[in-house]
């Protein structure tokens, strides 16, 4: 998994926590102690995670290195291709 893979599951848990705080705050009620102390401890991961996330160097993904041959091409592939700027090999230019 990669540190990007990591972060985004951490999210996904920490949008689900803060979710079930509100249901909790919607039964409990939203006055008491306690339940502001959860409510605040939950924004400050999220606050937390935000800045990782702005501080974690982009994993840049190498596109793949195809290799291209020294060898002539088959001129069977460009058999029936139109020159560009000068059309078909059977006319002559307009």
């Amino acid at each position: 998994m990669s540190l990007n893979d990591d972060l985004t599951a951490v999210q996904r848990c920490l949008d689900d926590l803060v979710r079930s705080v509100s249901r909790l705050e919607q039964r409990v009620g939203a006055g008491g102690l306690e339940i502001r102390r959860v409510r605040t401890d939950a924004d400050h991961l999220r606050e937390s995670l935000a800045l990782l996330r702005e501080t974690t160097p982009v994993e840049r993904s190498r596109p793949e290195m195809v290799p291209v041959p020294d060898a002539p091409y088959d001129s069977a592939l460009w058999s029936d291709v139109d020159d560009e700027g000068l059309g078909a090999r059977d006319r002559h230019a307009p």
